[in-house]
């Protein structure tokens, strides 16, 4: 019997070198990632069709985790079948895993040092305009209505001043904006078509619903996801840093709704305020490490992890136990992300006309425009303020900055690098790098 003919007649073999380029040229966070994809799938290689890639990618709006990698997967899978996700999903994250890895390594050995310091300090400062910058263009995409601006206020509001939890506030737009569409409400456009023809592309036979292949791919996928966070549980106990690391961010990989920075806000916090693996600033200088490295902008996580492996005092060598915790917390946030798309992937297509979906997508996409800025806002007080103290009152939750410990250097760094997004249009890469330069100057110049 001759072998199977491989889907859209590209063979197997030059989509591996095509998806290791898509991997290696993965800088920008999401937008750049999907942008890079569809330079080269659709404009330059015209794998699929525009209307197929949008298809996905809306699906995969919808999942938990970086929809960047989630879109490799997907395309990857309807191309080749299973094996096709894992090669698109395994490379897009692997030059973000070794190149973090490094920088997570160069942070913790030589962070001190004037030269290096100078540079992780222009990264923090500039990561804030970075954030902002996030702020504006997903509002630009999101925010049609005044119903969805009331949305994303509200979202911010209950985050900011309430401290509700991140996964209620996501779950709340989302019944908020399928509330909305029963009344009546215009509140999403289009997000499917169940007349389009995909451009008169037929649907792979792999790419059907089928029980069957959805039991087995629950059977093999949990267990690979879950297994070495029970085991840790039972080996090393709920309190272990090891076992809470695998724990957490097993719980971020099924909430974290909404993109990259929307996530990243809700670890930020935790990370931070609850669990105190890192600081402020050592948050805000991952998130710089992440913005300037290929791969998916929540890796940054991978370094949470480091350090929080790091600095625990057990028999392990601090770096040893620094890497094995970033790679299981690599482990235990990307893994899902194959479960999702290879399990719901062939039942979306009968969900391509269902407006309703969309309107709930449209509420959620909203509240992550309130979820962004209320990052945006708890990285310019750590920016700009070197102490805070908290303050309560009517249902309230703040941590108000000190005036006299404003940081000139670092607020002087981050307008700098606002003006130089905003103003002068100069890309995230280079104000990375040109914040980075001025820290490393400033930190000289002063003997820091």
């Amino acid at each position: 019997m001759s072998a199977e003919p491989p889907a859209h007649g590209v063979s197997f073999g030059a989509a591996f070198r095509v998806w290791l380029r898509v991997a290696l040229l993965s800088f920008g966070g999401p937008a750049g990632q999907i942008a890079v994809m569809h330079r080269i799938i659709i404009e330059e290689k015209r794998w699929i069709s525009e209307a197929r890639f949008l298809h996905a990618l809306n699906y995969c709006h919808l999942l938990p985790g970086p929809e960047a990698q989630q879109l490799a997967i997907y395309i990857g899978w309807l191309m080749h079948k299973v094996r096709g996700g894992l090669v698109a999903g395994v490379l897009f994250v692997i030059p973000g895993v070794i190149a973090l890895m490094a920088l997570s390594w160069i942070y913790v050995l030589w962070g001190d040092i004037g030269f290096v310091a100078g540079l992780f300090f222009g990264l923090k400062a500039a990561v804030l305009a970075v954030v902002i910058e996030a702020v504006l263009r997903v509002g630009r995409r999101a925010l049609k209505s005044r119903l969805l601006v009331g949305i994303a206020a509200l979202a911010f509001l209950a985050l900011f001043l309430f401290a509700v939890p991140f996964p209620a506030v996501v779950a709340g737009a989302g019944l908020v904006g399928l509330g909305a569409h029963w009344l009546g409400y215009s509140v999403a456009g289009r997000h499917g078509n169940a007349e389009d023809d995909l451009l008169g592309e037929a649907t792979p036979d792999h790419a059907r619903p089928s029980l069957g292949r959805a039991g087995l791919t629950l059977a093999i996928w949990l267990p690979l996801w879950l297994a070495p966070v029970a085991l840790l549980a039972v080996w090393r106990g709920s309190g272990d840093v090891f076992a809470r690391l695998a724990l957490f961010f097993s719980q971020v990989a099924v909430v974290s709704f909404g993109g990259a920075y929307a996530a990243l806000s809700y670890v930020a916090q935790q990370a931070v305020d609850v669990h105190h693996w890192l600081q402020p600033g050592e948050m805000l200088a991952g998130l710089g490490m992440a913005e300037t490295t290929p791969g998916p902008l929540i890796m940054v996580v991978q370094y949470v992890g480091f350090l929080a492996g790091y600095r625990t005092q057990g028999a392990l060598p601090p770096l040893l136990a620094g890497t094995l915790a970033g790679l299981l917390v690599t482990w235990v946030t990307f893994t899902p992300c194959f479960l999702w798309v290879f399990l719901g992937a062939p039942y979306v297509e009968a969900l391509r006309g269902a407006r309703a979906l969309g309107a709930a997508l449209s509420g959620v996409t909203a509240a992550v425009v309130g979820v962004i800025l209320n990052l945006a806002v708890w990285f310019g007080l750590h920016v700009a303020f070197r102490a805070s103290v908290p303050w309560h009152g009517f249902g309230m939750q703040l941590n108000l900055p000190l005036l006299s410990s404003i940081d000139v250097a670092a607020t002087t760094l981050a307008i700098a690098a606002a003006l130089a997004l905003f103003r002068f249009r100069v890309g995230v890469i280079g104000t990375l790098a040109g914040c980075s330069l001025a820290g490393v100057v400033w930190r000289l110049a002063v003997g820091g």
